[in-house]
């Protein structure tokens, strides 16, 4: 039977984050990281709108953002002269109505707090700072000024993979077909080609399929994929200052290049756990909700042409919308690094030093990560995050 010390199941953004911190941390034993789809076509990394924002509404959440941002600097310096993962730090801005101007408020108190530097501007400010942007039944907005933007997710991927193939990683290219545990502990993996391999620490890093390979291990994980769709479209106008902007109904557009990428307010009659295959666009979802907000809040986009879209999954937490991570309670060598909501590409790097230090250290040194414990779940504790795009 085959062993590794660690194995990691998931091998995009989050599981090979933890796996390059382990060796930066100094884990010297036998790592496996099993990834069913190599080309990672399907994975959430790759069909994400690769961004990061310090726009959240709790401070945990922000400091994994900040970790991630300070990371995003220090690249060339990591992986040598030639890491460019193309990021444009053009910020967010979040707008709001009467209605939601409170929440909005309590937010920005957060994260000045915190040290983000965010604005909060009335309707007339924001008008003034975008021209062609309309601020009808707008209140105010808050625009991230630094350390918010967009950046390309495969090359930020590539990156570690590129890194962790020097690292002494045992690449699997196969699913997950069973965890076997003994009373407290997980004791080995079975894997779709027959081979079982035996293991001292499990790292849950399965994406959208988390709350699956939990069950495996007899544990309940609130983790389900859930569809997300992504529009391409041209424009005549070209806005350069215009940040990666979000509705007060949750339609969000941002540029590409040469194009621009739109997407969000999915009908909640229609959300629900998403079939492990199906990568369809809602193209309807664009046609009838979307383009309609995207002509009221910048009339340059009446006129606009659809050239593409795909969808994407996302690792949602049906319970607070928050992140699970770190060990189980009673089976302790089982590791949570799921439920993200979307959030996990901009997260998987602060995520990947915390477990390594946690396994290494015995505790978090770098992102306190304690309030992402799997004990509220157990205890039916919500931590909830309220900014989920």
């Amino acid at each position: 039977m085959a062993r590794a010390d660690i194995v990691i199941i998931g091998g995009a953004i989050v599981g090979s984050a933890v796996a390059w911190f382990l060796r930066e941390e100094g884990f010297s034993g036998t790592i496996a990281l099993v990834e069913r789809d190599p080309t990672v076509r399907q994975a959430a990394t790759t069909l994400s709108c690769a961004s990061i924002r310090q726009q959240f509404s709790t401070a945990e959440n922000i400091r994994l953002s900040q970790f991630t941002l300070r990371f995003f600097r220090e690249l060339k310096s990591r992986f040598g002269v030639e890491a460019d993962i193309a990021f444009r730090e053009k910020g967010y801005l979040l707008l709001a109505s009467e209605e939601g101007l409170p929440v909005l408020r309590a937010n920005h108190a957060v994260q000045k707090a915190e040290g983000a530097e965010i604005v909060l501007e009335d309707a007339e400010a924001l008008h003034q700072r975008f021209g062609w942007l309309s601020t009808a039944g707008i209140a105010g907005g808050a625009y991230g000024r630094s350390g918010e933007g967009w950046f390309d997710a495969h090359a930020l991927l590539m990156l570690f993979r590129k890194a962790l193939s020097t690292h002494h990683i045992r690449f699997v290219s196969e699913t997950v077909t069973g965890i076997e545990r003994r009373a407290d502990r997980v004791t080995a993996v079975r894997l779709s080609g027959g081979e079982s391999m035996q293991t001292g620490i499990v790292i849950n890093a399965a994406g959208p399929a988390a709350g699956a390979v939990a069950a495996m291990a007899g544990i309940v994980l609130p983790v389900e994929p859930r569809k997300r769709s992504v529009f391409v479209f041209e424009a005549r106008e070209r806005f350069d200052d215009m940040p990666l902007i979000v509705d007060p109904s949750g339609v969000y557009v941002r540029p590409e290049g040469s194009v621009y990428i739109t997407g969000g307010a999915e009908r909640a009659e229609a959300d629900g756990p998403t079939r492990d295959r199906d990568f369809n666009p809602d193209w309807r979802l664009f046609e009838e909700v979307i383009w309609p907000v995207l002509a009221e809040r910048i009339p340059a986009f009446e006129a606009l042409k659809l050239t593409g879209g795909w969808a994407g999954h996302y690792d949602y937490n049906t319970f607070d919308q928050n992140a699970v991570i770190g060990p189980h309670p009673e089976v302790e060598n089982f590791l949570f690094a799921n439920g993200f909501t979307g959030h996990g590409l901009q997260q998987a790097p602060a995520v990947g030093k915390a477990l390594a230090e946690l396994i290494m250290h015995g505790a978090y040194r770098s992102v306190d990560c304690s309030a992402f414990a799997y004990a509220r779940i157990a205890e039916r504790r919500t931590f909830v995050e309220r900014n989920v795009i």
